[in-house]
Parts: C-alpha cells; structure tokens; sequence
C-alpha cells in the first residue's frame, strides 16, 4: 500500500521539477551567470532560480511545508513535511553543455522519504516514486537489473572534491575497473540512482554525498526493488557514504 501523501503531493513536485528541468534545457548551450567557481566545482545564477521557483511552486501549494535544498532555505526537519531539492543535480555538467543533468525532489515524512521525483529534461524522463507504490519513469514501472555477478556488472561512482575522499576511493576504482564489465563516473548522483532503479546500472556508489543528492533516488532504488546502504560520513552534516545496488551483485566497499 502506498504511502499517505498530501494530496495532490506527486503531481505538484513533478510539475516543479518539469518547470526547473525546462529552464536547464533551454539554457543548455547558452552564456551562464557563475557566482562562485572554485577548482572542482561551480555555483551558477540558474542554480539559485531553478531553487526560487522550486520552492514557490511548492510552498504555494503547501504551505505549511518547509523546504531543505542544495541552495538554502529552511532549516532541517524544521516542519512534519519537508521538500529536499537539488534544482540541478550535476551542475558542472551542465555548465559545459554536458546533457546528464536533473531536477530532483524529495518529499520527507518526519525524517523519511516518502516521495521522489527526478525530472531529466534531456531525455524527456520523469521518474516518480512513493513509497510503497513502486517506481516509475514515464509512468512504466521500473525494476532493478537481474544481473548477478560484477563481471556482466556496469557500475558508477563519483568523487567529492576532498582530496581524503579521492585517496580513499582509488583502490575501489581500481576494482571496478578491473572486475565490472564497464565503471562509468556521469556526474549526477540523482541520475545514478534513478538509472539503478531503471537497471540501466547495477551498482552505484560514492563517499562525501550530500543529502539533497539521494534524498530521492534512495527511494526510487529501494521501490524498485534495489538495496541501499547508506551511512553517515565525517563531520559534515547531512553528508554520507552511499551504495545502491540492484541486490544481487554484491558490491565492493571502501576499505575492504
């Protein structure tokens, strides 16, 4: 049995993340307004936009909900209802006319995600969850991959920008690089996650992930059948070491 949402909950996030995801894709290709760029990463006008509209759209429709995102707003767990949002997940990405990019939006109950959408405007794919409820995109209901062993495994991970975290991971790049049939490193965690739901991935896995980064696709995982290991990771808070696998493969972890 589904999840108990707020009415009309699914609809209205996909509708923002539709709205966020179509701003992106028009900009695509474009001169972006950056406001902070640093050696590894970049913050762009559009992120803060995308995350105004976001949060006007659904507070308009919520009122007495609160919204946590990569760009600001409340405090978390302020609210019984909260949104957690990443107006673009994968933003360097985009920022050089990379098209894998997203819109992601979470909907937690008391601390847990009961809702997910993540809208990929280049593809034209919506992918929706509820707990309880399954997983979708474009409404076909999604299921995680059969595959069983890592050598017939795609496999994806990712890097923070921490030079402790790099060093920690190589070793693991190196066995999925050597063992999976392909590793692939695509620059939206959002992403990784919906395509392991999909089982267009059968492992995905990174260190130093923020919340607003898989708030969402951990549901998308679990709803279609997947396994997800997540873990609270150095001092940062709202900060994890994430694998999510179709649950067959057994994955490799750091230090193993």
């Amino acid at each position: 049995m589904s999840y108990p949402l707020p009415p009309l909950a699914l609809e209205k996030a996909v509708e923002a993340a539709r709205a966020a995801g179509l701003r992106q894709k028009e900009a695509l290709g474009s001169e972006k307004a950056v406001d902070l760029a640093t050696d590894h990463d970049v913050k762009l006008r559009l992120d803060c936009e995308c995350q105004e509209q976001i949060t006007a759209m659904l507070l308009a429709a919520f009122p007495d909900h609160s919204v946590f995102g990569e760009e600001g707003g409340s405090e978390y767990g302020v609210t019984e209802w909260q949104w957690i949002v990443d107006p673009i997940d994968g933003t360097v990405n985009f920022f050089h006319n990379f098209p894998h990019f997203c819109a992601a939006i979470a909907l937690q109950h008391k601390g847990e995600s009961v809702l997910a959408v993540t809208y990929d405007p280049n593809r034209d794919e919506v992918f929706t969850a509820v707990k309880g409820g399954g997983a979708f995109v474009n409404g076909k209901r999604l299921a995680a991959s059969d595959r069983a062993t890592l050598k017939e495994a795609m496999v994806s991970t990712g890097f923070s920008k921490g030079k402790n975290v790099v060093d920690e991971s190589i070793a693991l790049v190196t066995f999925y690089g050597l063992n999976a049939q392909k590793l692939r490193m695509n620059g939206s965690a959002a992403l990784d996650l919906a395509y392991v739901a999909a089982g267009r991935l059968d492992i995905y896995l990174e260190r130093s992930i923020r919340l607003w980064d898989v708030a969402g696709g951990v549901l998308l995982v679990r709803e279609a059948g997947g396994a997800i290991e997540l873990e609270p990771y150095g001092t940062e808070p709202h900060t994890f070491t994430l694998i999510a696998s179709n649950g067959k493969v057994p994955p490799k972890r750091w230090g193993e």
